[in-house]
């Protein structure tokens, strides 16, 4: 139990302190906790906890739903894999940039062909970051587990 507060406050305290555009653990907690956690109804709470928690203090939006759902989803398919890869954690960087903006094109840009250019164009900067922001998180995550899982064996 202290793993999952742990990610939890993880998630809270990288929101809330400056980072880069959506440089943060989401996306990463989502993956981790899906493949790690036997209790799957726990695993999908976690990144959405830490999510609510942290947009408590930054700020409600609109788009809370959608990207609510693309967390949701990214715990849902880290359920069928078995570990934390490179793969995994571009497929999962490259949904959550998918379904957040077509939201974004929804509520944001003209609902035509050109404001859907105009809106995927514009967030390739947001992409980069979220990515490099993913693959950090994911990589400090596993390092991280791995070391515990050694210590905790040598004990």
């Amino acid at each position: 139990m202290n793993a999952v507060f742990g990610l939890i406050l993880i998630a809270i305290i990288t929101r809330l302190l400056p980072h880069p555009p959506n440089f943060a653990p989401i996306t990463s907690i989502a993956l981790f906790s899906g493949i790690n956690f036997a209790n799957k109804r726990l695993a999908l709470m976690i990144p959405l906890l830490g999510m609510f928690i942290s947009d408590l203090f930054l700020g409600l939006h609109m788009l809370m739903p959608i990207i609510y759902l693309s967390f949701l989803l990214i715990s849902v398919m880290s359920f069928y894999m078995k570990s934390l890869t490179l793969s995994s954690v571009l497929l999962a960087s490259t949904l959550f940039f998918f379904i957040s903006n077509l939201g974004v094109w929804y509520f944001y840009y003209p609902p035509t062909f050109s404001g859907f250019t105009a809106c995927f164009i514009a967030a390739i900067p947001f992409f980069v970051s979220a990515l490099a922001g993913d693959l950090f998180y994911s990589a400090a995550l596993q390092y991280s587990f791995k070391k515990v899982k050694q210590l905790s064996f040598s004990i």
